[in-house]
């Protein structure tokens, strides 16, 4: 399965002030996900590497008045350290606000035809000062590749739904 990096169109209705955003997107062939569920799956299994990133950026951030950022499940109401801010049948909106930035992930489960779905990972970031700004220069390589991964790790957790053909 290959990782796709999609175009984003801002504004967003997302976050209609956001200044930077990407969004990475897999195919698979599933029919059944739903985006609770791989909002879940992606963002509660990290990787032992990505979790010792975000120690590092927490611990850095923490010195500037970042808000903490986690990978773990903990609850209906966040995922991690994302608060889930809308849900539909095909979007998750998981965010929250900070003095140097806003900032969106949009987990997106769309059909394609009736055997598979698109799994999207959209970030939307509204940069609010200079820290702002360098925050996100710093990161953006360690994101995409963050982002990257668990899409890859997803569609190889994921496998294909067993049909029951009725007679």
């Amino acid at each position: 399965m290959s990782v796709v990096e999609q175009r984003v169109t801002l504004p967003h209705p997302d976050l209609p002030a956001a200044d930077w955003a990407d969004s990475y997107s897999i195919r698979l062939e599933r029919f059944d996900l739903e985006p609770m569920e791989v909002a879940r799956d992606l963002l509660g299994r990290a990787p032992r590497w990505v979790r010792l990133l975000l120690k590092i950026r927490n611990a850095i951030g923490g010195l500037f008045g970042l808000k903490a950022a986690e990978l773990e499940v903990t609850g209906q109401d966040r995922i991690g350290g994302f608060p889930v801010l809308a849900e539909d049948d095909q979007h998750v909106l998981l965010g929250f606000n900070d003095k140097h930035l806003d900032f969106r992930i949009v987990v997106a489960v769309e059909p394609e035809g009736v055997t598979h779905q698109h799994v999207t990972l959209t970030t939307l970031v509204q940069r609010h000062n200079l820290f702002g700004r360098l925050y996100i220069f710093v990161i953006t390589p360690f994101h995409k590749l963050i982002v990257k991964t668990f899409l890859k790790r997803f569609a190889a957790s994921t496998r294909q739904p067993s049909i029951r053909v009725t007679v």
